[in-house]
């Protein structure tokens, strides 16, 4: 297949490109820097003055659009929130217009999503036929993201929206979770009772190249392993898999001070489950917290 990515050299992006390229895949990547060149990757210019990156996209069979300001950098400010979402939109929109006067349309866009659409929650369970009503910042951008993606089935592609859960990997949020233990000074973060609904980033990847393969699979898919935790029970694995005390607390209050509304991220959560990926067969290689974890810490 010949897939375009938008957004391919961050975090999953360079995970998702690895992998398609070990499936024999061609990889187009859309980008508005000069990269570093990798085998079986082309590069095509985008959002800059001049580019009309359409020209180079022939006979394309997928585009997945993982582009958008990073959740994870910097304070959560009015004018940081601005940029998370219009990052999100312009390159969507951008994305619709390249399709839009493409002679030859793709069969599938999948679009980048998060768990963030849920409502937090210390109760509720969550699967992809639950019916959202976006409540915060992150719920609200994660909505609008979707229905902005969705104008893409006029063409007719079809679209999924993968809804990842906390990315667990050598970047992001890991690094900080671990940061506290690696220090002896580990412990419960706020209440400790918020759910985590964790993932390895080699299994978001493989759910996004299984999706791909999945022709009748359309709309929300919860990229998310199948065991959600606590905050304390997360902590606490991995506590044991660095071999660390699990003893000292985190109030919520610092949380706040620190990071602003940010620290909802860690403060509060929902339990998501990965309803569709496991009734369309998919198998999670990191299905469990503690093999994801010894993975990772041991590449670290």
């Amino acid at each position: 297949m010949r897939i375009v990515i938008a957004g391919g050299t961050g975090f999953i992006g360079k995970t998702l490109t690895d992998l398609l390229i070990s499936e024999g895949h061609e990889v187009i990547i859309l980008t508005r820097k000069n990269e570093t060149k990798i085998k079986g990757v082309t590069y095509v210019p985008w959002l800059k003055e001049g580019t009309v990156p359409e020209k180079k996209l022939e006979n394309i069979d997928a585009f997945i659009n993982l582009a958008g300001v990073s959740i994870n950098n910097g304070r959560w400010s009015k004018e940081h929130q601005e940029q998370i979402y219009n990052s999100r939109m312009e390159a969507t929109d951008e994305l619709l217009r390249i399709i839009s006067v493409l002679p030859q349309k793709p069969s599938t866009f999948i679009n980048a999503s998060a768990i963030g659409i849920y409502p937090v929650s210390l109760d509720a369970e969550y699967t992809e036929k639950t019916k959202v009503t976006p409540n915060d910042f992150l719920g609200r951008t994660v909505y609008d993201w979707e229905n902005r993606a969705k104008q893409v089935e006029k063409y007719g592609v079809r679209c999924v929206f993968m809804r990842f859960g906390v990315v667990l990997g050598s970047e992001g949020a890991l690094s900080l979770m671990a940061l506290p233990y690696r220090m002896f000074a580990g412990g419960t973060v706020g209440t400790g009772k918020q759910w985590v609904s964790w993932v390895h980033v080699l299994d978001v990847a493989r759910a996004i190249a299984f999706s791909l393969r999945r022709g009748k699979l359309s709309g929300p898919v919860n990229v998310t392993a199948p065991t959600p935790l606590r905050m304390k029970d997360f902590g606490n694995t991995i506590a044991t898999i660095l071999k660390r005390p699990h003893w000292l607390p985190v109030p919520a209050i610092a949380l706040k001070l620190v990071l602003g509304q940010k620290s909802k991220l860690v403060l509060e959560g929902q339990k998501v489950l990965p309803k569709v990926l496991i009734e369309e067969g998919f198998e999670f290689t990191y299905p469990s917290l503690d093999l994801a974890l010894k993975d990772l810490f041991r590449k670290s």
